[in-house]
């Protein structure tokens, strides 16, 4: 599995995690300053960044630099 990057919610905000761990990188109050932290955090590595929704469900994925579908042309 290639490593990513989540957006999660939290009891007390939103927290950035990558893949499979326990504890989060960081955490935040608000989700947009989550996504804005997560998001340099996975360009920097090349990973897959997702976000999900309150209830868990994800919302958006983006990859930076590790696609493993890339689209042609």
């Amino acid at each position: 599995m290639t490593k990513q990057h989540h957006v999660v919610p939290n009891e007390k905000g939103w927290c950035v995690k990558t893949n499979n761990a326990q504890k989060a990188s960081r955490c935040f109050t608000t989700k947009k300053e989550a996504i804005n932290y997560g998001k340099q955090v996975s360009k920097n590595q090349k990973t897959e960044f997702v976000i999900h929704n309150k209830n868990g469900k994800i919302a958006q994925k983006n990859s930076h630099g590790n696609d493993p579908y890339p689209p042609k042309g």
